[in-house]
């Protein structure tokens, strides 16, 4: 028997239903209808009056093989469709629930089937036909066929998939019901940003942008819309008696329309295979040609101890915190996951990172931390010289303690090819390059960086800092405004003091220094303090900020940093210069942007400062003629605004 041919149309009450194009329209304006909302409403109308069962939909929606929350995924589904309906579930006039049953469709149906064009063809009468008559209707039926052709074609090429070459992973969703496993449903979720990350040809956001996205009730095509990406995977992760279970769907971002679902479920002990089999899958989805080297990598995945494991993820989840107490916590879980396995390639790398990052976050010296996070790169590389995480932190040890540039550029350029996706590789790198005086290529390392984490405040930050490093100081105010608009607690972010006062905006300054005042660091604003006024020409009060940072300094030796940058601002070279070679001395990470930072430009005419900079191998940034008429006498009075 020959198949029943599918309606094109189905209209009931002021809605039309296009099946081919996927449309539903009310009085000929169309309504939006998620993709799976759509096939519930293409199942009731075809049986019109009659019960449709929800385990019929359940295999409609997720076939066999697919693990979803059901019941979730089913009320969700039929509650956009009675949204799309302007329908209710109390007083329904098209869709009825049957408690624990089903649905049934309430209103009329009138549907058009393909055979109906056709029948009107046949009813066209034909017995006073003439030939020039059947001639003439021979043309209007190639023209037909040669229309229907051309349409046939372009509606397949409209509705086509559009190509996937961007994509974001939201937060997976803790099924466990317990707050206290929100690390490991975060953990899986960058780890599987990661996996995802290291296939050539896809852009994939990075796991902090992708963070914003956590419990939020905005629609999937407006958050692909903010992220700039052409489809979103989102799903569930569910931990019991040492088994994981994944749930992972594919939303194409302009349609909302789920390409792929499915589920995944293994012993804990093997999540890194089951992580990689779910990045697989959704290659294929997206139609991504994987070269021989990537499925290689995705397909040699070791089983990890699920206490290690456990331990890694905690430690990347206070790792991601950035303070200086998270980050020891963060090392006190990753030397717990080496210590269970010594194979643990990622936990040296992140290892390496904390130690190599802690003594900017804790003000103390960088030759306590340093050789340990040399040791743990190393240890992280010999067991996988494919690790992009271990080769940036290499490169962050060449930069910020041994000043070795070319070997800090070689490995950010290796983290970069590695894994082109890398957002930190970039972002560092941009450092790097704004650092060593390549503005054009630091400009375009950080922008990005900014494509594929575009929520992040820190590369946000930084190219505020790297517009100020290339004396852009109205652009670099903007920017730095723009992230306090987002968030004004973000501390880094308080340095666009410096690009005002570069300004001559010192009004503004100091404004900003009383409203950032935090208690636990009186350092920086009396140093703060002492750089505003002796730059606007208020000598007395930068005299007295200084005092109080001396008072503060005796009290709680520590970090110099400040008492240099308070010296330099009032004049005194000899008192900044001392403590620079002391820092020099010391290895410390502030050198490593003493060639372009503009803070310094009062000693940039001094033999001493010139020396020092030949020794870091960094660049002399000259000051603009307006600086440089002020370097003998940097107190003397207001500055003019540099020349951009």
């Amino acid at each position: 028997m020959a198949a029943t041919p599918h309606p094109r149309f189905y209209r009931f009450g002021t809605f039309q239903l296009d099946v081919p194009s996927g449309e539903l329209r009310r009085n000929g304006i169309k309504v939006r209808l998620p993709g799976q909302s759509f096939q519930v409403l293409l199942c009731l109308l075809e049986r019109p009056g009659e019960v449709v069962t929800r385990e019929e939909l359940r295999q409609l929606l997720w076939p066999a093989g697919t693990f979803v929350d059901f019941d979730e995924g089913m009320n969700a589904a039929v509650k956009k469709l009675r949204a799309a309906l302007s329908d209710s579930a109390e007083n329904p006039r098209f869709v009825e629930t049957l408690p624990r049953r089903g649905y049934r469709f309430l209103c009329p149906v009138i549907t058009v089937r393909p055979e109906a064009a056709a029948s009107a063809v046949a009813a066209i009468p034909t017995r006073s036909v003439s030939r020039r008559g059947m001639a003439w209707w021979g043309a209007v039926g190639v023209l037909l066929a040669v229309l229907a052709v051309t349409g046939i074609t372009w509606y397949r090429r409209r509705t086509a998939a559009a190509p996937i070459r961007s994509i974001a992973v939201l937060p997976l969703r803790n099924l466990s019901n317990d707050p206290e496993q929100e690390y490991f449903s975060e953990g899986l979720t960058d780890e599987l940003i990661t996996r995802l990350a290291s296939l050539q040809g896809l852009r994939v956001i990075s796991f902090t942008s992708a963070m914003q996205y956590k419990d939020t009730r905005e629609p999937l095509p407006q958050i692909a819309k903010e992220l700039n990406v052409d489809a979103v995977v989102e799903g569930s992760v569910l931990r019991s008696e040492g088994r994981v279970r994944i749930t992972a769907q594919l939303v194409e971002a302009a349609s909302d329309r789920h390409l792929w679902a499915h589920s995944y479920e293994s012993e804990q002990r093997d999540v890194l295979a089951l992580q990689s089999e779910v990045a697989r899958d959704v290659a294929d989805n997206i139609r991504l040609s994987l070269d021989p080297a990537s499925r290689q990598a995705l397909a040699s995945v070791r089983p990890i101890d699920p206490q290690a494991h456990e331990d890694y993820l905690r430690g990347r989840y206070f790792w991601s915190r950035r303070t200086a107490t998270d980050i020891r916590t963060a090392i006190r879980y990753f030397e717990q996951a080496v210590a269970i396995d010594p194979n643990y390639a990622p936990a040296y790398a992140d290892l390496a990172d904390c130690y190599a990052l802690l003594g900017g976050y804790s003000g103390l010296p960088q030759g306590e931390f340093m050789p340990r996070a040399r040791a743990a790169a190393l240890k992280a590389l010999e067991l996988d010289q494919q690790l992009p995480e271990a080769h940036t932190a290499l490169a962050v040890i060449a930069q910020d303690y041994d000043w070795d540039w070319p070997t800090t550029e070689r490995e950010y350029l290796r983290a970069i090819q590695l894994d082109p996706n890398y957002a930190t590789g970039h972002h560092w790198y941009a450092e790097f390059l704004a650092q060593q005086g390549r503005f054009d290529e630091a400009f375009a390392e950080i922008e990005r960086a900014r494509q594929l984490d575009p929520l992040s405040l820190i590369i946000a930050t930084d190219r505020a800092k790297i517009f100020c490093y290339a004396r852009q100081y109205d652009r670099s105010v903007t920017e730095y405004q723009s992230v306090l608009a987002r968030d004004p607690g973000f501390t880094f972010a308080h340095n666009v003091i410096c690009p005002s006062v570069e300004k001559g905006d010192y009004s503004q300054a100091l404004a900003d220094i009383d409203r950032w005042r935090s208690p636990g660091d009186e350092q920086s604003h009396f140093r703060l303090l002492a750089y505003v006024y002796a730059r606007s020409g208020r000598r007395a009060e930068a005299q007295r900020a200084l005092l109080q940072l001396e008072e503060l300094g005796r009290r709680k030796p520590g970090d110099r940093t400040n008492l240099m940058l308070a010296y330099t601002a009032v004049g005194r070279k000899d008192e900044a210069l001392a403590i620079l070679e002391q820092l020099y001395r010391d290895h410390s990470m502030s050198l490593s942007n003493l060639g372009v930072d503009p803070t310094y430009d009062p000693l940039r005419g001094d033999p001493r400062f010139q020396d020092l900079l030949r020794r870091l191998r960094l660049p002399n940034r000259a000051p603009s003629q307006s600086l440089r008429a002020s370097d003998s006498s940097p107190a003397s009075g207001p500055r003019a605004p540099a020349p951009r």
